[in-house]
């Protein structure tokens, strides 16, 4: 196959995802596909060879074209992206690619793009781009031209004013919460095959120095024995929302002591990291659930 044929058949393959991304940044299938198109023109003035994670590369390069887009249209005040979402989209069956539907359906609703569009620019790409794909916000900074932990302030920002409006967390989220409760339940109740089911076999459990010193062990690897560390344990951990994702914490009194961020990929725990450095811990946006 030619070198243009492979690149327009990975770029078509890559389509479905990229037109969510859009759709979301921008609240308008035709603003979308224009965002998608200028993907694709981009791409093919580069060498993409050099992309690792063709995908991921163009998920970036269409994160940019739409930042560019929502900075413009804030520029244009007389032409609110509201008026441009047809209240029928709200249904999946109005986006003719099955993998469309189930990208753009799960967590968009006129509603919600009518909370995004109060957001800045900056705020709505990291807020999209973090809490609905799980784009981590390393590797968002370079798209809104921010530091990393400018980055995770501005999306923190923006999680606040969408829960503020009384929005349901995004299914991403809810799937991380039930694999959370899941793992705690089995933690508190000593259930060893429970616990080893909802860990990655290659799973591991790190403490950074002041869990260490404090007598948490310093890496743990393996579901084995990272289950046996906590089966029986964690009676005094609430599940939490760390930086917008589903963890645990322990925090006797209403302060948090011990942070667990996990790091959930599908159904299973591929990574524990306990947190308990006090700086650290406050710069975390850290909520309670229970």
């Amino acid at each position: 196959m030619r070198q243009d044929s492979w690149l327009a058949a990975r770029f078509e393959e890559s389509r479905p995802h990229l037109r969510a991304v859009a759709y979301r940044l921008l609240g308008s299938l035709e603003e979308a596909d224009d965002a998608v198109q200028e993907s694709w023109i981009r791409l093919s003035r580069s060498d993409p060879e050099r992309a690792e994670n063709l995908t991921g590369w163009l998920t970036t390069i269409v994160s940019r074209v739409c930042l560019d887009m929502l900075r413009s249209r804030k520029a244009r005040p007389e032409d609110p992206a509201g008026t441009q979402i047809p209240e029928s989209l709200t249904d999946p069956s109005e986006l003719a690619h099955p993998d469309q539907q189930a990208l753009i359906a799960d967590s968009i609703g006129s509603a919600m793009l009518v909370v995004l569009d109060t957001l800045s620019p900056p705020e709505r790409v990291a807020f999209v781009l973090h809490d609905i794909f799980g784009v981590s916000f390393a590797e968002i900074a370079p798209v809104i031209g921010k530091t990393a932990t400018a980055s995770r302030q501005l999306g923190s920002r923006a999680r606040r004013r969408v829960r503020g409006a009384g929005h349901a967390p995004s299914p991403r989220t809810s799937r991380q919460r039930a694999v959370v409760d899941a793992f705690l339940a089995a933690s508190r109740e000593g259930h060893f095959e429970a616990l080893l089911a909802l860990l990655d076999p290659d799973v591991v459990l790190r403490g950074d120095t002041t869990a260490i010193a404090a007598g948490g062990p310093a890496r743990v690897c393996g579901a084995l024995d990272v289950a046996q560390t906590f089966s029986g344990r964690a009676q005094g951990a609430k599940p939490a929302l760390i930086d917008g994702e589903a963890g645990l914490v322990w925090a006797p009194g209403g302060q948090p002591k011990v942070v667990f961020a996990l790091h959930i990929d599908g159904d299973v725990i591929t990574r524990i990291d306990a947190i308990a450095d006090q700086g650290h811990l406050a710069r975390l946006e850290l909520v309670i659930l229970d």
